[in-house]
């Protein structure tokens, strides 16, 4: 067991100097002049930063953790591929989708007044308070799992961990905005990249090699190394389209669309992460298959003694030495500062984007003052949250459900002019609620169950059929909305009526059409 003192000193130290850097970048050529500069960083991001910044952004703690906890309890490495492309995809799909979304609002800032212009109030409540619970959840599933890493490993308290990477990730951040975050984010992608491969390759030499670590796994369930195993290939099939879905809804993405220098940067980006993102979820995720043939890993989500989730960090606590398992958490801290801060920038920019539009004439300052105060209560919400949340894959999955479920009909309007409010709208609802009635989670159940006859019509609960019904039913819908529909919606208007903070205080105004 790694000493407590050690293992919190170090976190300090590491915590300690990416703050430092983010304040030094910060004050001079990172210095935020403009709400613009804090919540888009316009043009300014170049091919390489666009590449390392979108890999850092996915890049969190859960890529040790859910990718693993899906090939140890879910369906060994047809899981983990299943997992691996799924993050893949949604890189793919903004490849295309991101120049799309700058021709079409060249001074946008966030995919909620987007919703907004495109499909009125109603839409743009949903598609806000669905961005906002995904992310949150997303923040919220990050500090569960550094706070159970660092506990199994050092026996670190829960709570202390999840304050002083809350706190000092908040400094830097809510001082130096997205500036700052797509810095600090190259900084550790540098870092993270070649320290996350060259653990995987030790770790194989340490546990006897390929052959050794096949031999093992087969021995503990043969199944696991099955790629025609039917269990693994229907989660990899669910939880790619769960992925795909939220990270359609992710304004982290939408964010960094605008903060690449041009089109051409933005798609070069988006394709490198899609590579990289696919190699790393992968390698991480065979760490779970792995720790079934090494330690006891207890894969029955309603046992008490349930580990799954970190089952990367048993099979290092465990298997390899103290200074191994000490140096994997300090990567794994690493991987939680990338995603923790761009997850505060892209709340705080959702807020801000859209507080013009309750408060009269706000000015600059008001507007920053305000991303800083919200990324503050965020943090303290997600700290709540993690410490009384166990499974990390089950909140990601929670989540995830959300964006399936808009993820069509919103951004089907950045093509069809034929698509409506009411049709998004009916579709996104329908479709979300088909896939709840599904959900296989006691926080979703219990509520559902006491409601008076809806309770008697839940079927049977199955991820499968949560996310696929919900995947289905949005489609179908939104398909029908736009055979159905006479209306035709001017594409122009969304530039008419979207624009820059600096320009006026208010960024967004009733188009006159």
């Amino acid at each position: 067991m790694v000493s407590t003192t050690v293992a919190l000193g170090l976190t300090v130290l590491t915590l300690s100097a990416f703050t430092a850097l983010g304040f030094w970048y910060s004050r001079g050529r990172g210095r935020v002049r403009s709400v613009e500069d804090f919540l888009t960083a316009r043009n300014s991001v170049g091919s390489r930063s666009m590449t390392a910044t979108l890999v850092a952004s996915v890049m969190g703690v859960w890529i040790l953790l859910s990718p693993a906890e899906a090939g140890a309890a879910f369906g060994g490495v047809t899981a983990v591929a299943g997992y691996a492309v799924g993050e893949a995809i949604p890189m793919l799909a903004y490849a295309r989708l991101g120049p799309r979304i700058r021709e079409l609002l060249p001074e946008g800032h966030s995919l909620t007044e987007y919703a907004l212009v495109r499909y009125g109030p109603a839409v743009y409540l949903l598609v806000f308070v669905v961005s906002v619970t995904y992310m949150f959840i997303f923040l919220a599933a990050e500090l569960t799992g550094i706070t159970s890493a660092l506990q199994l490993v050092a026996e670190v308290p829960r709570w202390q961990t999840a304050v002083l990477v809350g706190a000092f990730v908040l400094l830097y951040t809510g001082y130096g905005g997205l500036r700052v975050s797509i810095f600090t984010d190259t900084v550790q992608a540098v870092l993270v990249i070649p320290l996350l491969l060259g653990s995987a390759v030790a770790a194989l030499v340490a546990l006897g090699g390929p052959a050794a670590v096949q031999q093992n796994v087969a021995a503990a369930d043969p199944s696991l190394l099955d790629p025609g195993f039917l269990t693994g290939l229907q989660f990899g099939f669910w939880v790619a389209i769960a992925v795909l879905g939220a990270e359609l809804v992710n304004q982290t993405w939408w964010q960094r669309i605008y903060a690449a220098e041009d089109a051409e940067t933005l798609r070069r980006g988006f394709h490198r992460a899609a590579l990289v993102n696919f190699v790393l979820v992968f390698v991480a995720g065979l760490f779970g298959v792995a720790a079934r043939g090494y330690v006891n890993v207890v894969t029955d989500s309603a046992s008490a003694q349930y580990n799954a989730s970190v089952a990367f960090f048993v099979l290092v606590t465990e298997a390899f030495s103290e200074t191994f398992a000490l140096a994997v958490v300090l990567v794994a801290l690493l991987l939680v500062m990338s995603t923790a801060d761009t997850l505060f920038n892209a709340l705080a920019s959702l807020v801000t984007t859209d507080l013009p539009r309750v408060l009269d004439d706000p000015d600059d300052r008001t507007l920053t003052l305000s991303a800083r105060v919200l990324t503050v209560v965020v943090a303290v919400a997600a700290i709540y949250v993690s410490l009384r949340a166990r499974s990390v894959l089950e909140l990601f999955l929670l989540a995830d459900l959300f964006g399936v479920a808009v993820a069509v009909p919103l951004l089907s309007g950045l093509y069809s002019e034929r698509v409506t409010g009411g049709g998004a709208l009916a579709a996104g609802l329908s479709s979300l609620a088909v896939g709840l009635a599904f959900f296989p989670n006691p926080l979703v159940r219990g509520p559902l169950s006491t409601v008076p006859v809806v309770g008697e019509l839940l079927p049977t609960p199955s991820f499968l059929p949560a996310f696929v019904g919900t995947a289905v039913v949005s489609i179908l819908v939104t398909a029908l909305s736009v055979r159905t529909s006479s209306s035709r919606f001017d594409h122009r208007r969304l530039a008419d009526a979207v624009h820059s903070l600096d320009d006026s205080a208010v960024g967004y105004r009733e188009s006159d059409d």
